[in-house]
């Protein structure tokens, strides 16, 4: 939702509703944020000092926004009307469409993090969307689009990477691989980035418009319990069961845990019902055994009407829904992501009743 928002496609207060609506009715809301777990006692701290206690426990608590390690990020994203944009924050999300709005010329540079982030394709459909915006509104030949990216390459799975590198030479962007930002200076308007590969090689960029995707990484809270966790902070779980791996009344769901499926919500659709019979199981003292595949998907949005729709698993084989050739850009997806899926999250997903297209993969089993 973020990425449409962030181009002016969907609104701010189109993303949340109230908790209180979408909690279940049966559910105990306690209005306060977990600060210590302590899963040898079966207990959670909270900031606000009760001390909660469990019989099982679900760790849902996502991943954490570090914009703070980069030097200089938060200066430039205080300043009104700046040309520092971020679609991850809803404190930021509404400066990205402003920023392209006040586009004249020069770089456009979008970055993707050294870290674990929220939806991988994320930090490149902005940039589609950017591209787009700019020869819609006849900015295009005045501007030079930069991806910049810690990854080794354009996309995780390779089946889209070649369709997504087709789109990048066509739009004449400039993909630079192993490339991190390190420090932001407001004052002159530069990014500076790191070579990943030569860690002492820095360069300096000029930019009209920076997009940001911050460093990410397991939530503080989590780290500090180092009994739950991996040792970089995610709850460590089963990948195929989602159980805790030495606390078995403990399952994680979603970015937090440290099963190695890209962080979308699509996956946390296809692990709702294996963590939830999965749990059943436990809680009835019979042995877990659903099985969770890794899948993901990330509608990769290109502009304003197209979309390529990536699906996958665990390995990053295709694990497509349609009876088409999901990498070609497509306005049905493109729509499907616009106008199908906040509805889907909102009645569907929240209310148990969404787990993932397995069902309808099975049943549009041939391909055109």
């Amino acid at each position: 939702m973020f990425t449409l928002i962030g181009g002016g496609i969907k609104k701010l207060e189109d993303s949340f509703r109230p908790m209180k609506s979408v909690l279940p009715a049966l559910a105990t809301w306690i209005k306060d944020s977990a600060a210590k777990f302590e899963p040898e006692s079966n207990t959670v701290h909270t900031s606000g000092g009760d001390t909660i206690e469990y019989e099982y426990l679900l760790v849902a608590v996502g991943l954490q926004l570090n914009y703070e390690k980069i030097p200089g990020l938060l200066e430039a994203l205080s300043i009104p009307n700046g040309k520092v944009c971020s679609n991850y924050s809803p404190k930021y999300v509404d400066r990205t469409y402003q920023a392209l709005k006040n586009f004249r010329t020069g770089n456009a540079v979008f970055t993707f993090p050294n870290s674990p982030v929220k939806c991988p394709g994320a930090p490149q459909k902005v940039l589609y969307i950017a591209e787009h915006y700019l020869r819609k509104s006849n900015k295009r030949k005045h501007a030079q689009l930069h991806y910049n990216t810690s990854l080794p390459v354009l996309f995780g799975v390779k089946h889209y990477a070649d369709a997504l590198w087709e789109i990048v030479k066509k739009r004449d962007i400039n993909v630079n691989l192993r490339t991190n930002l390190v420090e932001v200076k407001p004052g002159t308007d530069e990014a500076v980035f790191e070579n990943l590969d030569k860690p002492d090689e820095r360069f300096t960029v000029k930019y009209e418009l920076l997009h940001v995707t911050p460093p990410m990484g397991a939530p503080d809270v989590l780290k500090a319990c180092k009994s739950l966790v991996t040792e970089v902070g995610f709850v460590d779980v089963n990948k195929d069961t989602l159980q805790h791996q030495k606390f078995s009344n403990v399952f994680a769901i979603g970015d937090c845990s440290s099963s190695p499926n890209s962080k979308t919500a699509a996956s946390v659709a296809a692990q709702s019902q294996v963590v939830f019979k999965n749990l059943m199981a436990v809680m009835e003292g019979r042995t877990p055994n659903r099985v969770f595949d890794g899948y993901a998907s990330c509608p990769l949005v290109t502009g304003y009407n197209t979309c390529v729709l990536a699906e996958f698993d665990y390995s990053l084989t295709p694990l497509e829904t349609f009876p088409l050739d999901q990498r070609k850009e497509r306005f049905t997806m493109y729509l499907m992501k616009k106008d199908f899926m906040p509805p889907l999250y909102w009645h569907l997903l929240l209310n148990g009743l969404w787990n993932g297209p397995g069902l309808m993969r099975k049943l549009m089993h041939f391909r055109l």
